[in-house]
């Protein structure tokens, strides 16, 4: 899949008590591998149309969901990535 763009979800805060994220698309510009003591770590520099920037592990670049009380009895509170790595949708 080489030369398609790849996009997260911006997880830059809005505010002061971390209550609201951007959220819009940030389009990653470089993906590489970082080593670390307990292995390598799939990392990547992302940008938001809004200028936030950030470049680190993927993992820690992905928002946590935070599941809703219907949500949590169901899946007893594991939190769930709401972004992975994917294409951009074609021409």
């Amino acid at each position: 899949m080489e030369g398609q763009t790849m996009f997260l979800v911006c997880p830059a805060y809005l505010d002061t008590d971390g209550a609201r994220r951007c959220g819009l698309p940030a389009e990653v510009e470089v993906r590489y591998t970082m080593r670390s003591t307990d292995g390598p770590l799939e990392s990547a520099k992302i940008r938001c149309p809004r200028g936030h920037g950030f470049n680190g592990p993927i993992e820690f670049l992905t928002i946590q969901e935070q599941p809703t009380a219907a949500a949590a009895s169901v899946t007893r509170g594991a939190p769930r990535a709401v972004s992975r790595l994917r294409p951009a949708p074609g021409p």
